[in-house]
C-alpha cells in the first residue's frame, strides 16, 4: 500500500509526539514505586489514560473493524465488555483494591491463601498476559507491514522498540500520560471516521443498503453463507451473529479480564485518592464503548467496498466474476488502515495511522509493565530480598520488560497474524479463570475458604479453559473454566463453614 508524503508526515509526527511524552514522563520517575504505580499521585484522567492506554489496543480498534467486516455488530463485545468491566471495577473493586495495602492482585490472594497460591497464580497470570503482549506485537507488525515495505522480522523488532520507549522511561506515568494523549487522538480519529462513513454511505441505513445490494443475491454473498436480505441484516445487525454463547463468552472474558489483570489494578493504585481511582475507571467505562461503535461502522463500510484475496481466489475458482470497483486486500486485518488510506484526507490519515500504531504499542507496553510487576513483586522479590530495594527494583523491572518484549517478538515472528483475536480472548479468559474467584475470596470471604481449595481452583480453572479450547464445546471455554473454579471454591466454602474457622484465612493454610 503506497503512502503519500503527507501520510508519512502525519504518522511520524504522531509517533514522535507519544515518544516525547514517554521521555518527558520519565522525569517523574525516581523510584520503583514511581515507576510501577506513579507514586500514588495520579489524577482521574491519568488513571483513565493508563487503563485505556492498555485496554483500547489492537483488538479494540483494528480487530474490531476486522470482526465487523465479517460479523457486524457482534464485534462490539470487546469494547462493550471492556466498558462493563471498567464500570464494575469502579463501583465494586477500586476501593477494596486500595484498602488491601497490596501492590499486586496476587498479593491479595497470598495474604488470604498463602505464598504457594501467589506463586502459581503469578505463573498462570503471566502466561495469560504474555499471550496478550504477543497479540499486540502481531497487530503492530501487521500494521507496519501493511503500510511500509518491511519484512516481518524488521517490523516485529521496530514494534517492540517503540513499546520499550513508550513504557521503559515512564512506567505508569508514561502509560498514563501517553494514554491520555492517545485517548484524544483516538476520539478525533473515531469521530472523523464515523462522520466520513455517514457522509459517504448516507447514514447507517445507507451502509446496510450497500451490503444488501452487494451480498443478498450474489456469488460473494453465497460464498459467505448469506442468501437474501434477511440473512444479511441478521449477520450484520445482531449482537449475537456468532452465536449467543460465543459472544456472551467473549463479553465475560473481557469483564473478568479487566477485574483480574494487574495492569488495570495498577492504574487504580496509581490514583492519589479513592475518588480519583473510581472516577478514572468510570471515565474509561463511558469512553471505551463508543470507540468500538466507530470501528464497527468502518468495518461495515469496508465490507461493502473491499474483497479479500481468498474471496477473489474462491470466486475465480468457481468461474464467477469479481465484483467491479472492489478494493482488494490481502486479509481482513487490513480493513482499518485501508479505509484510512483510501477515504481520509492524507495528512489526517497519517495521524490516524500513527494513532492506530501507538494504540497497539501502548497496549503491548502496558501489558508488559503489568506482567513485569507481577514477576518482580510476586516471584523475584521472594527469591532475592535485594530486589525490594527501590533502585534495584527499578532496574530489575525495566530489564524484565525488555525481556518480555523480546520474547514476544520471537513468538510473533513464528506465529501467523490470523490468530490475533484468538490470542486476545484466550488471554483474558485465562486471567479471569486464575485470579477472579480467589481474589474475591481474599477480599470478601476472609477466613471462610481453606487455602488448599483456592490453590486447586487457581490450577484447575485455567487448565479447564485451555482444554476447552481444544474441544468442540457448544459454549465458550471460559464458562467451563469458571464453572470448575466456582465449584471448587464453593466446596471450600462449605468445608470452611463446617470447620467454623476463627480469624483470617491465613490460619487455615
Amino acid at each position: 500500500m503506497a503512502l503519500s508524503v503527507l501520510h508519512v508526515a502525519g504518522l511520524l509526527a504522531t509517533v514522535f509526539l507519544i515518544i516525547g511524552i514517554g521521555i518527558y514522563s520519565g522525569r517523574k520517575v525516581s523510584s520503583g514505586e514511581d515507576f510501577s504505580n506513579g507514586g500514588g499521585k495520579a489524577g482521574a484522567w491519568i488513571v483513565c489514560g493508563a487503563i485505556m492506554g492498555t485496554l483500547v489496543s489492537g483488538q479494540a480498534t483494528i480487530g474490531t473493524a476486522q470482526l465487523a467486516f465479517s460479523f457486524g455488530m457482534s464485534a462490539w463485545w470487546f469494547t462493550l465488555g471492556s466498558g462493563i468491566g471498567c464500570l464494575i471495577l469502579a463501583l465494586g473493586f477500586a476501593a477494596p483494591y486500595r484498602r488491601s495495602g497490596c501492590a499486586t492482585l496476587l498479593q491479595i490472594v497470598s495474604k488470604e491463601y498463602g505464598p504457594k497460591a501467589e506463586t502459581l497464580g503469578s505463573v498462570f497470570c503471566s502466561i495469560g498476559i504474555f499471550i496478550s503482549v504477543v497479540a499486540q506485537v502481531l497487530s503492530a507488525t501487521a500494521l507496519l507491514i501493511t503500510i511500509f515495505p518491511l519484512n516481518h522480522l524488521v517490523a516485529a523488532l521496530l514494534s517492540i522498540a517503540l513499546m520499550a520507549f513508550y513504557v521503559i522511561f515512564g512506567g505508569m506515568w508514561g502509560a498514563g500520560m501517553g494514554g491520555v494523549a492517545k485517548l484524544i487522538l483516538l476520539y478525533v480519529s473515531s469521530i472523523v471516521g464515523g462522520i466520513l462513513v455517514y457522509g459517504l454511505a448516507n447514514g447507517y441505513d445507507g451502509v446496510l443498503e450497500t451490503l444488501e445490494a452487494l451480498l443478498a443475491s450474489s456469488p460473494l454473498g453465497e460464498l459467505n453463507g448469506l442468501q437474501g436480505a434477511e440473512a444479511v441484516h441478521q449477520r450484520f445487525t445482531s449482537l449475537f451473529s456468532r452465536g449467543a454463547s460465543k459472544d456472551l463468552g467473549s463479553c465475560l472474558s473481557l469483564l473478568l479480564g479487566v477485574l483480574s489483570t494487574q495492569t488495570y489494578a495498577q492504574a487504580i493504585w496509581s490514583a492519589k485518592t479513592d475518588r480519583a481511582a473510581k472516577k478514572g475507571a468510570l471515565l474509561s467505562a463511558v469512553l471505551i464503548p463508543p470507540i468500538g461503535v466507530a470501528c464497527i461502522l468502518i468495518g461495515l463500510y469496508m465490507r461493502g467496498h473491499c474483497i479479500t484475496a481468498d474471496e477473489i481466489s474462491a470466486l475465480q475458482a468457481a468461474g464467477q466474476a469479481v465484483p467491479a470497483g472492489m478494493i482488494p486486500i490481502a486479509s481482513t486485518s487490513q480493513v482499518f488502515p485501508v479505509f484510512v488510506v483510501h477515504f481520509m484526507p492524507k495528512l489526517l490519515g497519517g495521524v490516524v495511522l500513527g494513532t492506530l500504531f501507538i494504540t497497539v504499542v501502548g497496549g503491548g507496553s502496558g501489558l508488559a509493565l503489568g506482567m513485569a510487576s507481577i514477576l518482580v513483586t510476586d516471584i523475584f522479590a521472594r527469591k532475592s530480598p535485594r530486589v525490594r530495594e527501590s533502585g534495584t527494583n527499578l532496574v530489575v523491572t525495566r530489564t524484565t520488560i525488555l525481556v518480555i518484549l523480546a520474547a514476544a517478538a520471537v513468538v510473533a515472528i513464528l506465529v501467523p497474524g490470523a490468530m490475533i483475536n484468538d490470542f486476545g480472548f484466550l488471554s483474558m479468559g485465562l486471567r479471569g479463570a486464575v485470579v477472579f474467584l480467589p481474589l474475591c475470596g481474599g477480599l470478601w470471604f476472609q477466613g471462610k475458604i481453606p487455602g488448599r481449595f483456592a490453590l486447586a481452583a487457581i490450577i484447575a480453572g485455567p487448565i479447564a479453559v485451555l482444554v476447552g479450547n481444544f474441544l468442540a464445546l457448544p459454549f465458550a471455554p471460559l464458562f467451563l473454566g469458571m464453572a470448575v473454579c466456582l465449584a471448587i471454591m464453593a466446596v471450600g466454602y462449605a468445608v470452611g463453614r463446617k470447620k467454623a474457622p476463627v480469624g483470617a484465612g491465613t490460619s487455615q493454610k
